[in-house]
């Protein structure tokens, strides 16, 4: 019986409408606050996530999840190792592959990129690039033939159309009677990918293997292999496990140490906006000191009382802290729906917002991408709630306690 009337006092003292409601429209405002505060936090942390994910997604469409290459640029017995590579388990395909650079002119627009010889129907299962091609099929690339395939911002840069062809200069040169000259091959562009990453769209061009070693001489030699791996983040022991079985002097590399910086920077990015954003929560939380003591100071002649019908310290303690308890409830679950709705629904927000400002908040040539991903994930709306409800428990014990060391005599003095 105790709890229930502690229960009840402590819901209709959030219900006053003495003095025309003015406790109860501070106790919504610290709901309010706090709904507004923990709904910022799981957004933000969403954004986070989705980025991440994205990120990670569109990098591996457009990078093998591992690499293994000689030591000196060039695998010669590359037949062998991917032999043994299908044997590795968890390899889903390993595929050869030729790296280089080079310098691309169409017309009076020249630009650097990356060059990668690859077999057309080899890499269609080694990434997911094929699936990216906005123009043209990987198949289109034949050997002998010179094609190429570029990034769509790529040939933007280069003023360069589909049916175009493109000078290729390779940084190497051939030596003449009148000196060195540059190795260069006109190539015709069959084909257009976007990737939704600006590094790979301007800095990518493919054509065929067996043309790029031609022109790069590299014989029957080739960079490296590139490996498709059922788990992805297992990348780093299953291409050492096999450059070991294979008696080692290679060069391994997998996805998560060539972008580590990125995933490292958005990492900590994430821990750093949780703690800054947190102390808007916390400010939120605080509010409901200032709510409680108001109450508290309102309702002295009805504490003194309670406490002269034989309500405790204990009592009255409870009472008041089932009112703080309530107000950091309603608004830890307010701001959990609200961050949800919100981040399920952002990229809408996000391009009303572009469309009625008539500008572009996300520029793909520096954030690799122009959408606002948003991931929500189930532990962060758990941390997050669980950390604004504990901060909304350890505001409510100063009122609370402030209120069960009311004395009924000096209460009712003046009553």
């Amino acid at each position: 019986m105790a709890g229930a009337y502690e229960w009840l006092i402590g819901t209709r003292y959030l219900r006053s409408a003495h003095r025309r409601g003015f406790v109860s429209f501070v106790a919504l405002i610290s709901v309010s606050g706090l709904t507004l505060g923990v709904a910022t936090l799981i957004v933000v942390l969403s954004v986070m996530n989705g980025f991440e994910r994205e990120l990670r997604t569109r990098i591996l469409s457009v990078t093998a999840h591992a690499t293994l290459s000689g030591l000196d640029g060039a695998l010669a017995d590359w037949r062998a190792a991917v032999a043994a590579a299908l044997r590795e388990p968890g390899v889903l395909a390993a595929v050869p592959y030729i790296d280089e650079q080079a310098m691309l002119s169409h017309g009076q627009h020249i630009a650097g990129a990356g060059i990668r010889g690859v077999l057309p129907e080899e890499e269609r299962r080694a990434t997911g690039l094929a699936q990216h091609l906005t123009a043209g099929r990987l198949t289109d690339l034949e050997p002998g033939q010179f094609r190429i395939i570029l990034g769509t911002a790529l040939a933007r840069e280069l003023g360069a159309r589909l049916g175009d062809d493109v000078v290729l200069v390779a940084p190497e040169g051939t030596a003449t009677p009148t000196g060195i000259v540059p190795r260069m091959r006109r190539f015709h562009i069959v084909g257009l990918f976007e990737s939704g990453m600006y590094e790979f769209d301007r800095g990518l061009a493919l054509v065929h293997m067996a043309d790029a070693a031609r022109l790069y001489r590299l014989g029957d030699r080739v960079s490296g292999i590139r490996l498709a791996l059922a788990d992805p983040q297992r990348a780093p022991g299953t291409v050492r496990a096999l450059a070991l079985a294979l008696g080692g002097g290679f060069y391994v590399s997998d996805w998560t140490h060539d972008h580590a910086n990125f995933f490292r920077s958005i990492e900590i990015t994430k821990s750093m906006l949780f703690v800054i954003l947190l102390m808007l929560v916390a400010v939120a939380a605080f509010n409901i000191v200032a709510t409680l003591v108001m109450i508290v100071k309102e309702k002295q002649t009805d504490i003194a009382i309670l406490r002269t019908l034989g309500a405790g310290p204990g009592n009255i303690l409870t009472t008041f802290a089932i009112q703080g308890v309530l107000i950091g409830l309603a608004g830890t679950l307010c701001g959990a729906g609200l961050g949800i709705l919100v981040s399920h629904n952002l990229q809408v927000l996000v391009d009303a917002l572009e469309r009625a400002l008539h500008t572009q908040f996300l520029d793909a040539r520096i954030y690799f991408m122009s959408e606002l991903p948003a991931y929500v994930e189930g532990i962060d709306i758990l941390r997050v709630c669980s950390v604004a409800f504990v901060l909304c428990v350890l505001a409510t014990v100063y009122p609370a306690w402030r209120a069960a060391r009311t004395t009924p005599a000096e209460a009712l003095r003046h009553d």
